[in-house]
């Protein structure tokens, strides 16, 4: 988990764009959510979340693939605290482990 985040960024995720939209209404928390294709709008109080994403090429690291998404953040109307409140459960929501 980062300590702050900034209005807009991007980061890869590594999952399929089904997994992704499975995991996302819960990601968001309780926050409205609407979807379209390769979007979405999330309010966050008086601000909001556009989220998209793109199906990147797979990782290949020696025989395994591993899936990627790139998700593009932009945040309006948010305060620094409101978008580490928001990402702090998110992230923590999509956060994926080995074992």
């Amino acid at each position: 988990m980062q300590a702050s985040y900034a209005e807009t960024f991007q980061r890869d995720m590594g999952c399929t764009e089904a997994e992704w939209l499975g995991w996302l209404p819960r990601a968001v928390g309780q926050h409205p959510l609407q979807c379209q294709a390769s979007s979405a709008h999330i309010t966050i109080g008086v601000g909001h979340l556009q989220l998209r994403w793109q199906v990147m090429p797979p990782r290949v690291i020696a025989q395994i693939r591993l899936p990627v998404l790139r998700m593009h953040f932009q945040f309006e109307g948010l305060s620094e605290q409101e978008r580490y409140a928001f990402m702090r459960h998110f992230d923590l929501y999509t956060q994926r482990g080995g074992g």
